[in-house]
């Protein structure tokens, strides 16, 4: 039977990993398809580093254009990343005609709705499992196992530097900045981290989540972001104190003629599943209605996992090639036709429960200034914690809430943090607790 050519642009960290095990395990991976999946061209702007795999003559180049246009390469993988030249090459390959594997979330979240339409028109596939949660099977739970489903809600751990962090911060007492600099030591966090702590690159992921579980165009740009860089030990030990672990957490929840999409730190109570999901690993809850709720859990990141995911499509767009089953899986989970532009809830919409910090002077009636604004705004007070005096004088004031409103919060929030009493920006931390949502 006629072997399947595979052309793969960017052979960094996972395209090295996804050329070790398309090269290693190609007898294995024959056995399995039925023909072999042969690695004719790679595209790299270094073709002489040293990567730890014998590749054959004229395999490297660093010429990805002639990659993309050799008639002979059935299958493109997309590795280089970014939103540049990534983009052109993809879409040049479609309209080649090519069936294409990419990792890259940043593009499909930015550009996702632009490509795949260009890959539906053409008759191509396009498979994207790495793009989210490393070698967690995500895409395809949603795609094809949850296919029955309508899906109520989902709610991941979705960035491996983030979860690595704030687990350190927890469990080992250290600051984030030592956290940080560990986890970019251990090649968990690139050496600008932003788009990780920052909740950008979760928050990518979830636009493409959401699609696939709504039948909705991806939504990137109203999508609710927080990131970590402002969770405090001292947050995170009240937190412990109360019952919950903090964590980023990616939240979607479908509410009809709208998604509920955010991401921002969560509290979560330890007997939440995710509460001890800890390191790199990342997870995700799926809500739908005929299953109820199902959990995946795994490596989110590094060279062989991710490069796992990325043979894993490759091989299901070599199964559908053999099979003459192009499009036998929709793009995005429904038809074409069927996705719609569904509007995000704005953020200020939102109900949930809080947790609150204030730093404020140890004075006679603080208590009641505060709460007596919350009030006011229609926010009804779960619990409050007040500790000792501070060397400085203020002293720390943390309130858990009962179900509020977003909108009513950030006012009073606001009142709150001019009053003279106040020393610092009150710490906003919202919760994710089926037990006190009422």
């Amino acid at each position: 039977m006629k072997e399947i050519n595979i052309g793969l642009l960017g052979c960094g960290t996972i395209g090295t990993g996804t050329a070790k095990i398309l090269i290693e395990s190609k007898d294995l991976i024959s056995s399995r398809v039925g023909t072999a999946l042969n690695l004719k061209r790679i595209a790299d702007i270094d073709i002489n580093r040293d990567r730890g795999i014998k590749f054959h003559e004229g395999v490297l180049t660093t010429d990805a254009l002639g990659v993309v246009d050799d008639p002979e390469i059935d299958i493109i993988v997309e590795l280089i990343g970014g939103e540049g030249i990534a983009k052109d090459l993809i879409l040049r390959a479609i309209n080649n005609g090519k069936h294409v594997v990419t990792a890259n979330k940043a593009l499909l979240a930015s550009h996702g709705n632009v490509i795949f339409k260009a890959a539906d028109e053409k008759g191509v596939d396009l498979a994207f499992e790495a793009s989210v949660g490393g070698c967690i099977p995500i895409i395809k739970t949603l795609r094809e196992t949850l296919v029955g489903n309508r899906i109520n809600s989902m709610i991941g751990i979705l960035n491996g530097t983030c979860n690595y962090i704030l687990s350190k911060i927890t469990d080992d007492k250290s600051s984030f900045e030592n956290a940080l600099s560990e986890a970019q030591a251990n090649g968990y966090a690139e050496a600008d981290p932003t788009l990780d702590v920052e909740g950008i690159d979760t928050a990518h992921k979830l636009a493409i989540l959401s699609s696939l579980a709504y039948g909705m165009e991806i939504n990137l740009n109203d999508i609710y972001i927080e990131g970590i860089s402002e969770i405090t030990p001292l947050d995170i030990e009240f937190a412990g104190q109360f019952g919950y672990r903090i964590k980023l957490l990616a939240i979607s929840k479908n509410r009809g003629n709208k998604v509920e999409t955010r991401v921002h730190p969560t509290m979560i109570p330890f007997d939440n599943l995710l509460s001890n999901v800890n390191g790199a690993l990342n997870a995700i809850t799926v809500s739908g209605d005929a299953v109820g709720n199902i959990m995946l859990y795994g490596h989110g990141a590094g060279m062989m996992p991710t490069a796992s995911a990325v043979v894993s499509d490759t091989v299901d767009l070599a199964r559908n090639l053999l099979s003459g089953a192009i499009k036998r899986v929709p793009l995005l989970s429904y038809q074409m036709e069927s996705i719609k532009k569904i509007p995000v809830m704005p953020v200020d919409e939102i109900l949930t429960n809080y947790y609150f910090r204030f730093s404020v002077l140890d004075q006679p009636k603080v208590l009641s200034k505060i709460s007596g604004i919350l009030g006011d705004h229609g926010i009804s007070i779960k619990s409050v914690h007040q500790k000792g005096r501070k060397s400085k004088g203020s002293v720390p004031i943390v309130m858990l809430t009962h179900l509020a409103g977003e909108a009513g919060v950030k006012k009073a929030l606001s009142e709150i943090a001019s009053l003279e009493i106040v020393k610092d920006k009150p710490v906003l931390i919202r919760i994710e607790d089926k037990n006190s949502q009422d």
